[in-house]
């Protein structure tokens, strides 16, 4: 037997309602802030998230899934949504389109690394992108999107953390402060760390290494060495989620593990998945696309694990019972009926109702009991006798009770049920 590969894990179709839930539930959230759907190839130029996400993360170093193709070049699998979106940005020109561009995607993303609870080496994001705006507002909708999406599907318990981690301007003056502090303590930290330290020491706080977050436990917090348009930036998403009534928490812990980001980075966390908590994370890139090969573009967005929402929400017991049922199982008895069953349910189904019949060539008893298992919600045996007074008596198959209905009006009783 050839097995899943390590890391992956198929969506059975008793499973698929919980998907097509969420999904259902974060395009309509999305179109109410007036997002529109966005789709990228799945691989990209290797180029680009060495760009954009940046060589000296974890995504770039360890995780990403990289080929060379036929033609020689190198290509990946994408490991997150954002880049690709900035790629799409600059090369079909929409800086020309009305501007805030507001755009999110639903898609799978792959990084080679350790499955973890409700993370997979092929996992499943909803992300938004928002391109134009450098105002805080837009940080604050773009928040508030997510928090109206995670309380739309039923979370409504989640703890949003948020900081600031300047521009390069105060960053600058930070990496200085944070590199006197840790390179007291440098020759203790692992082999990542001691690569990072003069390259990009901010990455040094993301690490997840025990004796690293120690030693990082009181380092300097960035929010300390802001810059005054930083400082009035971040004060000012803090005013705008009050107006919003969303609660949050200033976690000056906060960095996110990408390079792309500035200013606001935000997180909300649960507490139903163990340590692996972050739920939904983002916040402000304004030099991503600029990074990329366009013009300076301010750009602010966030990425949610559909994996981890879907375990949060089975470990609240959020997940409501499926809703997509058989409307009608139509048993025939006879080849005659057997054709006049297939012809019956095309007219139902073209009428927007669920219907089966029998593809098994089963006997009655055992059709009766596959409507049963399958979860029809009614039933209708159908013989010579049914098709020739044109009435049958249909089944309700959660209580038992019968009644007698006109093959014609079938469509309408079923409506009305």
């Amino acid at each position: 037997m050839i097995s899943i590969p390590k890391g992956t894990k198929d969506m059975l179709p008793s499973d698929a309602y919980k998907w097509h839930c969420v999904e259902s539930i974060a395009r309509s959230t999305a179109a109410k802030f007036g997002f529109k759907e966005i789709r990228t190839p799945m691989f990209e130029h290797t180029e680009l998230f060495l760009r954009g996400v940046g060589e000296t993360t974890d995504i770039v170093t360890k995780e990403m899934y990289t080929f060379e193709d036929k033609g020689g070049r190198s290509l990946t699998l994408r490991p997150e949504g954002t880049a690709g979106v900035a790629r799409c940005f600059v090369e079909n020109a929409l800086s020309q389109s009305v501007m805030p561009m507001k755009a999110y995607y639903l898609a799978s993303v792959f990084r080679y690394e350790k499955p973890q609870n409700g993370r997979l080496r092929e996992h499943h994001q909803f992300g938004v992108e928002c391109y134009g705006s450098d105002s805080p507002s837009a940080d604050a909708e773009v928040i508030a999107l997510a928090s109206t999406f995670l309380s739309d599907v039923g979370l409504d318990s989640l703890e949003l953390n948020i900081n600031s981690i300047g521009c390069p301007k105060c960053r600058a003056e930070y990496n200085a402060a944070l590199k006197r502090y840790i390179g007291e303590n440098l020759e203790n930290m692992c082999g990542q760390c001691k690569a990072r330290f003069e390259k990009n020491p901010l990455r040094i706080l993301d690490c997840k290494e025990e004796k690293c977050r120690k030693i990082t436990a009181d380092a300097p917090r960035i929010i300390d060495f802001l810059c005054d348009d930083c400082k009035a930036h971040f004060d000012s998403v803090q005013d705008l989620l009050a107006q919003y009534g969303i609660p949050f928490k200033v976690n000056a812990g906060i960095v996110r593990g990408l390079d792309y980001y500035t200013r606001t980075v935000f997180e909300f966390v649960s507490t139903d998945i163990g340590a692996q908590g972050t739920v939904c994370g983002g916040g402000r890139y304004n030099n991503l696309v600029e990074e990329v090969g366009g013009k300076p573009t301010p750009a602010v967005g966030f990425g949610l694990g559909l994996e981890r929402l879907l375990l949060v929400l089975e470990n609240t017991e959020k997940l409501s019972a499926p809703k997509e049922k058989t409307d009608l199982y139509i048993a025939p008895i006879g080849e005659s009926a057997a054709a006049y069953a297939r012809g019956l349910a095309m007219k139902l189904r073209a009428q927007g109702l669920c219907v089966e019949t029998d593809i098994m060539e089963r006997g009655i008893k055992a059709q009766m009991k596959y409507a049963d298992r399958s979860g029809a919600r009614f039933a209708l045996v159908l013989g010579d006798e049914e098709i020739n007074g044109g009435k049958a008596r249909i089944k309700n198959m959660s209580d038992g009770s019968e009644s007698e209905c006109a093959l014609t009006t079938i469509a309408d009783m079923l409506k009305n049920a």
